[in-house]
């Protein structure tokens, strides 16, 4: 287990730099989206970055304009190994959300097209499967540019995901707002029930099915 520097303004590669010095190769960073809505999937992704050829604009997703999120998004294809694993509704709701977010996190490290000696999650827990080989930071989008990477192919992805939903279930508008709970959203479940897309699992749609 490794001490890193707390946040900074912008995430860079010291980090990532301090894990290579003690002999660790290929670093990954690993991040996901999506605990939060009432519908869709959570995604995410583990990314290694090629430190010769590290994407410009790399920063926490939430910082990004989703227009500034898909230009990285292709820089981050075109320079480095990229894996991502979105699980629906159905398994969130079977082995509930943080069950889900982790499996998750350990599927795309996994099946990354190279094997990562070691990774970075963001947040605080460490996916069962991968005790031993990484390290949580707390805020890491905001501090190392591979969870960084990370973020912003599953926020990317999982936004592309929602938008396809919006053709197949136009009533919910999945497209504006994701699946997270707006009240345009709320005001359509209560109009139409859940889709097959929401989790059951969580109110206000749980308290609707179990009043039915």
């Amino acid at each position: 287990m490794f001490a890193f520097a707390e946040s900074r303004d912008v995430p860079d590669f010291s980090i990532e730099e301090k894990l290579l010095s003690s002999g660790k190769q290929l670093i990954s960073g690993i991040d996901e989206v999506g605990r939060g809505p009432l519908a869709g999937p959570v995604v995410a992704a583990a990314v290694i970055l090629d430190p010769d050829r590290i994407p410009e604009g790399l920063n926490d997703s939430k910082k990004l304009s989703a227009k500034r999120r898909e230009a990285v998004f292709s820089k981050i294809l075109t320079s480095a190994h990229v894996s991502w694993c979105a699980l629906p509704a159905t398994v969130i709701d079977r082995i509930n959300i943080r069950a889900a977010a982790l499996k998750a996190m350990e599927i795309s490290f996994t099946h990354l097209p190279a094997t990562s000696g070691h990774a970075l999650i963001d947040g605080k827990d460490v996916p069962p499967g991968l005790s031993g080989h990484a390290d949580c930071l707390i805020k890491g989008d905001s501090r190392s540019v591979s969870i960084a990477a990370a973020s912003i192919v599953a926020k990317v992805i999982r936004d592309r995901i929602m938008i396809r939903a919006d053709s197949m279930y136009p009533e919910y508008g999945f497209a504006r707002h994701k699946g997270y709970g707006s009240k345009l959203h709320r005001d359509a479940i209560a109009g139409h029930g859940p889709c097959p897309l929401h989790r059951r699992s969580f109110s206000p749609i749980r308290q609707m099915v179990e009043s039915d």
